[in-house]
């Protein structure tokens, strides 16, 4: 976690930041030794994805110790007064996850100090996003992705928006856009889909965003991250269900494991 201070910003910020800096995420599972699951060179893309509380991960497999990533929710007030988040699009040459909507984040490397680093040195590297701008004030209780990667949602906000100038890594991101990140409790341009695996219903949440013309779908694992982000800084459930499921992790874990 950064300092405590918070430079600029409006007092909805500032008072944002001192509100978020207080919130207390459920416990992770012990931190151990990783074993190697590789997903999407690195990324963490808009599949199916729950809180790690969901799937009874001790209980499974004691060897299971998951691959680590961060995802960065990077805040801003807009024109209008609300609370944005960045968002990006994968580029369409990708091979996997082409033009899929993505939190900036990817896997931790070697060097990074913790969750916050990771998330904005991804940043980074997908959009220009330089560091400085952007105050760390929490982060939230993780999310484990279908192939078994576990994503950290870190929360930070973005103190000067007209200093951010996007710089597009054009291997990885097609194009940045923000959205509000009240949409995400609404039942408004939000669809689902009911699955069912071992007997457990689970949903799916869809977003449908129109901005400037482009249309953008956010689903899976991103949707997941950003409704329970939403809740958290509005202190306030969403206008629908969201039925998680529980889970089974695989007792040996390997590059083709899946929750089931």
């Amino acid at each position: 976690m950064e300092a405590s201070n918070f430079n600029g910003g409006s007092r909805r910020l500032v008072a944002l930041a001192q509100q978020l800096r207080l919130y207390k995420h459920p416990p992770f599972l012990d931190e151990t030794e990783e074993q190697s699951v590789e997903e999407s060179d690195g990324k963490v893309v808009s599949q199916v994805g729950f809180p790690e509380s969901a799937t009874p991960i001790a209980q499974q497999s004691e060897k299971f110790k998951p691959k680590r990533a961060a995802v960065l929710i990077c805040l801003f007030e807009g024109d209008a007064g609300d609370l944005r988040v960045i968002l990006t699009k994968r580029s369409s040459k990708l091979s996997t996850h082409s033009g899929e909507v993505a939190l900036p984040g990817g896997k931790a490397e070697e060097g990074d100090k913790d969750d916050g680093d990771t998330a904005k040195r991804e940043a980074k590297e997908e959009i220009g996003l330089d560091p400085q701008l952007v105050n760390v004030v929490t982060v939230l209780e993780p999310f484990l992705s279908k192939h078994l990667l576990r994503v950290v949602p870190v929360i930070g906000i973005l103190h000067d928006k007209k200093a951010f100038k996007p710089v597009l890594n054009p291997a990885e991101v097609e194009a940045v856009f923000d959205a509000p990140l009240e949409m995400f409790l609404k039942d408004e341009n939000r669809s689902e889909e009911e699955r069912e695996w071992m007997g457990e219903n689970y949903l799916i949440h869809f977003f449908d965003y129109e901005t400037e013309q482009k249309k953008y779908l956010i689903w899976g694992l991103t949707a997941g991250i950003l409704i329970r982000a939403a809740s958290i800084v509005y202190q306030r459930p969403p206008a629908f269900k969201e039925q998680n499921p529980k889970f089974k992790v695989p007792r040996v874990v390997t590059q083709d494991s899946v929750m089931r």
